[in-house]
């Protein structure tokens, strides 16, 4: 098998299991010796305006990429014919809400009815912030027997900078009655703008309330390079999964890092993530998190986002995760093995 150059990874700034892997170096030290140089796209030249992230993020054309981010770009890439495979599912909770101006009465997901719900529009490849709001707002409504058809659905211009800066701006303004936002910078941005919670779908039990871009999170990678190197495909699932058990072992020094990744402060990464974040970015490929997955396919199809109609249990597979724990039981065997036992004088 040909080795080569280099491998990308790509995230969105959220977090991440490859976040903390990047923060860490070791992906970098797992391919190092191989002379594998470990690049990310985040840092490359030539960044779009599509979030600040090279086309690549969004279309996966890069083949030698592993992308760990939103699911509607990821559908929408496999959508458009790109030969990409789902090889595991995150599901991490990032304060999902429907914000109102400062004294409103909206405070009920059965006062929706009626309202001014703000859906922004964006001109980039695939709209995923248009696609966010509309499926939060679906779910807020849906946890009162109602969907998008009781509301009214005002299109307001997404801002070219900075995140939900667009849609807080036409709640500040009056033209809409409420917005959605999640994340840690929402949360920052939200308080600049005086907005209050009015629903918080974190708090919602079902967790199929809060289906959107981000829940579930899939990673992918080409199925060229499963094919050509599925040896490099398992290393890097192995320090994902080292990532992620790393990181609930070590909760307090997760905040600096998702602060890092998410461009947010010490408040909004409190705001955002919750007690728990730090142990919820294991990876899995369960059937639950697959059926999550197809709803929001199903979801986006009939809102026209995909072109084509997208077999999620198609598009997964689930022997790199597999053969990932495989890896890591035999590396932790073989530590074990080479580990010197104790030292125990014997007596006269």
């Amino acid at each position: 098998m040909s080795v080569p150059d280099e491998i990308w990874f790509t995230r969105c700034p959220v977090p991440t299991a490859t976040g903390i892997a990047a923060d860490r170096g070791t992906l970098t030290a797992e391919f190092a010796p191989d002379g594998i140089a470990v690049r990310s796209l985040r840092d490359a030249a030539g960044r779009g305006a599509a979030g600040g992230l090279p086309r690549s993020h969004f279309t996966h054309e890069l083949t030698a990429l592993f992308r760990e981010g939103g699911n509607v770009p990821a559908l929408w890439a496999r959508s458009r014919g790109e030969q990409t495979r789902v090889i595991a599912l995150t599901w991490i909770e990032e304060r999902q809400t429907i914000l109102v101006r400062q004294g409103s009465d909206l405070r009920t997901p059965q006062q929706l009815r009626g309202r001014r719900l703000a859906v922004p529009h964006h001109d980039i490849p695939i709209d995923f912030w248009r696609a966010m709001a509309l499926h939060g707002h679906a779910g807020a409504l849906g946890l009162a027997g109602l969907t998008l058809d009781d509301a009214h659905l005002v299109d307001v211009p997404g801002a070219p900078q900075g995140q939900w800066e667009g849609e807080l701006a036409a709640l500040r303004d009056g033209v809409v009655d409420a917005v959605y936002v999640k994340g840690a910078v929402a949360v920052e941005t939200a308080r600049r703008y005086g907005a209050e919670v009015a629903i918080d779908l974190d708090a919602v039990p079902d967790r199929r309330a809060r289906i959107n871009n981000g829940t579930p999170r899939p990673i992918t990678v080409h199925q060229r390079l499963l094919d050509d190197r599925p040896d490099l495909v398992t290393r890097f699932l192995a320090v994902l999964l080292d990532a992620a058990d790393w990181a609930a072992a070590h909760p307090g020094d997760v905040p600096r890092i998702l602060g890092a990744e998410t461009g947010a402060g010490p408040e909004g990464v409190a705001g955002a993530y919750r007690d728990g974040t730090a142990s919820s970015l294991q990876l899995d490929l369960s059937q639950e998190r697959l059926d999550l997955l197809a709803a929001q396919e199903r979801f986006l199809s009939a809102h026209r986002f995909l072109p084509d109609p997208v077999d999620v249990a198609a598009w997964a597979d689930p022997e790199p995760l597999r053969r990932a724990h495989e890896l890591r039981a035999a590396r932790a065997a073989a530590a074990d093995a080479t580990v010197p036992a104790p030292y125990a004088p014997t007596t006269a």
